[in-house]
């Protein structure tokens, strides 16, 4: 029984140091699986993280854009204003009537026909002030130009008018 005992215990010892090394194996593998799983899923969920945060800023880049070409669109809307006192003769006497007429432009492009509104004037009414009372485009409505600019390029138009 010695001789096979000899022959026998080492052969049961490398049998159970194979198991205990395929178990530490199989170990081994299994936590270098799990981290690579947590790894991909830190990467998954940050990818997905800036694939959000790319999509806002392409809606938002995309509103902006939108905002920016109506912005350009109105800034490049102006208005042209003449106006001018018509004396009607009647059968008891004259009267007085400021006519303003105004249009929309884009850029030098008309939008609309004249607009025209007329009220009688009194002696000693203030035409300038009754006119821009008058004006259905207030220059103040138009996105883009200050009061001062439309009524600059007023002035120039009635100028030219005269």
């Amino acid at each position: 029984m010695t001789a096979i005992g000899w022959v026998v215990i080492p052969f049961l010892i490398a049998i159970g140091s194979a198991l205990i090394a395929v178990f530490i194996v199989q170990h081994r593998m299994e936590l270098q699986l799990a981290k690579e799983r947590q790894a991909l899923s830190e990467a998954r969920a940050s990818i997905e993280a800036q694939k959000k945060t790319l999509e806002e800023v392409d809606t938002l880049r995309k509103e902006k854009a939108s905002h920016q070409a109506v912005d350009d669109f109105l800034s490049e809307i102006r208005t042209e204003q003449r106006h001018f006192v018509r004396d009607q003769k009647l059968l008891f006497g004259d009267r007085k009537c400021l006519v303003v007429q105004e249009r929309l432009f884009f850029r030098n492009l008309p939008l609309c026909n004249w607009v025209q509104h007329e009220v009688a004037v009194e002696e000693g009414d203030d035409i300038q002030a009754l006119a821009r009372a008058l004006a259905a485009f207030k220059p103040e409505t138009l996105p883009g130009r200050d009061s001062e600019t439309n009524e600059a390029l007023n002035g120039i138009v009635e100028q030219i008018l005269n």
